[in-house]
């Protein structure tokens, strides 16, 4: 039999954030996503070199920033079930809006921004079906 090439239920593909401060960045997506943290490798300086946490069917991978490793400004997208909810949580977590959930003319999302407490930025969604327009 060969060898799994990866584990069991990770996609082949996953966001990687390097930032300062992973430990609180995972807190951050515990309370907002409900993330449920996977595997640490915690260094013997106390800092993350390596993370990992599950939102929904994704990993998302991290580690604290480190010399040649800088921390770097990253955006992700997350479908959720309830995007207000999901903004008023973040909010409440210290994150920063950058736009309140709203659909636009033409998209079936209804979405909206912020950034984290180590500045990442997250943009959330959940797909609503295209707005009715008048008499149709």
């Amino acid at each position: 039999m060969t060898p799994a090439y990866k584990p069991d239920s990770y996609p082949s593909v996953s966001a990687y954030l390097v930032v300062e401060g992973a430990a609180a960045e995972i807190e951050f997506l515990r309370d907002v996503f409900g993330a449920t943290p996977l595997r640490c490798t915690t260094l013997p300086n106390g800092r993350i070199g390596h993370g990992e946490v599950r939102i929904d069917d994704t990993v998302v991978m991290l580690s604290d920033a480190m010399e040649g490793w800088p921390a770097l400004a990253s955006n992700l997208h997350v479908y959720v079930a309830d995007v207000d909810a999901i903004y008023q949580r973040a909010l409440a977590a210290g994150a920063t809006a950058l736009q309140p959930p709203k659909q636009r003319p033409g998209d079936e999302d209804r979405r909206g921004g912020f950034v984290s407490p180590r500045g990442i930025s997250w943009w959330v969604a959940t797909q609503v079906g295209l707005p009715q327009t008048a008499g149709g």
